[in-house]
C-alpha cells in the first residue's frame, strides 16, 4: 500500500468518526478543502461513493459502512501497536495540546512549567487559555483542564486539585465605605463586579450554601468583564466585592489587602481535573503530562467524584 492510500483511508476513517469534515480537518492537521479533495481521491479511485455530505451534514453510505467495518480494527491494531512502542521509551516526544481556564493556567501549570521542560524536552507543550466550555474534541485538543462541575461527559478525567472553595471578598477601604453583608440576600446594596460568561454572554450568578440548600444570586455592579484577573485587578483598587476561587486571592488575603466576607455560605466544590476522550490509546506525552502533574501535588488530592458513569475518574 502507498502512503497516499495510507493517508486516504486515515482521512475516511476520522471523517467517518467525526460526522463532520470541520472536526476531522482539525484532529488531521489540514484544511476543510485539502481533506474534501483526499476523500474524493479515494472514492474515485475505490469507484464507490463513501460519504453522503450535505452542506449541514455527513453520514457513511452502504459502500463506507463495509470499508469501515474492516478498516477500524486493522487501524486500531496499528495505532496500538505504534503507542505500544511509544510507551516504551524513556523520552515521549511530539506536540501536546491542551485547553484550559485562566485560573487552572496559573494555579496548576504555571509553578511546573519550567521543571516539566526540563522534564520532558522533546514534548512541545502547547496551551490555549480558554474560560469557555470548549468541545476539546471537536477543536483538536489533546486534553483539557476544568474543574469537575464543568468537565465533558463521556472523558477519562483525572484529578489534579482538593476540592476548591470560593471566596467574597473587597478591600478595607471598601468596606470603609459600605457595611459588610451578613448574607447573600445583602449583596443587592453592594457594587458587585460580575463575570460574564465568554460562550453565552450570560452573566455569572453567585453560588452560596445556607441553611435551607443552595441558592444562586444575580448581582450587579459597576463592571462586567470575562476576564477574573481585571476582577481581581479592580477589587484591589477597591471597586467592589469580587467572587473568585480561594487560591486567586490567598496572597491579598494573607497580607490584608483584602477582607472576606460570607465564608460560612460558601462549600467546596468539584476541584480541576484533566479531561481526554478515552477511544484510542493515550498518547505517552499526555500519559507523561499527567503522571507529572500529579507526582508534583503534595497534598492528599483524592479520586472520587460524583458524576454519572461515563465519567470515567482516575
Amino acid at each position: 500500500m502507498r502512503g497516499s492510500e495510507f493517508t486516504e483511508l486515515t482521512a475516511f476513517l476520522t471523517v467517518a468518526r467525526e460526522r463532520s469534515f470541520r472536526r476531522a480537518a482539525l484532529r488531521l492537521g489540514l484544511s476543510p478543502s485539502s481533506l474534501s479533495h483526499m476523500i474524493r481521491d479515494l472514492e474515485t479511485r475505490l469507484g464507490a461513493r463513501l460519504l453522503n455530505r450535505t452542506t449541514r451534514s455527513v453520514a457513511v453510505t452502504e459502500a463506507g459502512q463495509a470499508l469501515l467495518a474492516r478498516l477500524e480494527p486493522a487501524l486500531a491494531e496499528i495505532e496500538g501497536a505504534v503507542a505500544a512502542v511509544g510507551a516504551r521509551t524513556d523520552r515521549p516526544s511530539g506536540r501536546l495540546r491542551l485547553n484550559l481556564s485562566r485560573v487552572a493556567a496559573h494555579m496548576i501549570l504555571a509553578p511546573e512549567l519550567g521543571r516539566f521542560a526540563r522534564t520532558y524536552p522533546d514534548i512541545l507543550l502547547e496551551l490555549t487559555i480558554d474560560d469557555a466550555l470548549t468541545d476539546v474534541v471537536a477543536e483538536g485538543f489533546d486534553a483539557g483542564i476544568r474543574v469537575g462541575e464543568r468537565v465533558q461527559k463521556d472523558m477519562v478525567a483525572v484529578r489534579l486539585t482538593p476540592d476548591l472553595r470560593l471566596a467574597i471578598v473587597a478591600t478595607p477601604a471598601y468596606f470603609a465605605r459600605h457595611q459588610p453583608p451578613q448574607t447573600p440576600r445583602d449583596l443587592s446594596a453592594h457594587a458587585c463586579l460580575n463575570y460574564r460568561w465568554p460562550e453565552t454572554g450570560a452573566l455569572y450568578r453567585w453560588p452560596f450554601h445556607g441553611p435551607d440548600g443552595p441558592v444562586e444570586v444575580a448581582v450587579t455592579g459597576p463592571l462586567s468583564v470575562n476576564d477574573t484577573d481585571l476582577i481581581l485587578a479592580a477589587c484591589l483598587d477597591s471597586a467592589g466585592l469580587a467572587c473568585l476561587p480561594e487560591s486567586a486571592v490567598a496572597e491579598p488575603l494573607a497580607d490584608g489587602r483584602l477582607v472576606r466576607v460570607l465564608a460560612d455560605w460558601c462549600r467546596p466544590f468539584p476541584g480541576f481535573f484533566l479531561y481526554y476522550p478515552g477511544r484510542s490509546p493515550t498518547p505517552p506525552a499526555l500519559k507523561a503530562l499527567v503522571g507529572f502533574l500529579r507526582k508534583n501535588k503534595h497534598e492528599d488530592i483524592g479520586d472520587d467524584l460524583n458524576f454519572d458513569s461515563t465519567f470515567r475518574v482516575l
